[in-house]
């Protein structure tokens, strides 16, 4: 799994920290265990925004996958050579 980037940790840092303290705020919780949940829903959502914050360089090895496998439809139409030599001795 590769590192996270200075980018995925500040999103994921600031999303804990204030989901936290709005979730917080606005239940108005003072028990142990609602603060204990609280914490750990914040934890997950920090998590969840910064492995959805996408890898410098990622789109564009993505992109330049998708270009190599799609090939126009009219150039996969046309038979290879020897598949239309095969063609003409069998048919």
């Amino acid at each position: 799994m590769p590192r996270p980037t200075a980018t995925q940790l500040a999103y994921g840092s600031a999303t804990v920290f204030l989901s936290t303290l709005a979730m917080l705020l606005l239940s108005q919780t003072q028990t142990g265990i609602g603060v204990a949940v609280i914490a750990l829903a914040g934890l997950g959502l920090g998590l969840l925004v910064a492995m959805t914050v996408p890898m410098p360089g990622a789109a564009r090895a993505a992109r330049r996958a998708a270009v190599r496998t799609t090939a126009p439809a009219a150039l996969r139409a046309v038979p290879a050579p020897v598949e239309a030599r095969t063609a003409e001795r069998t048919g």
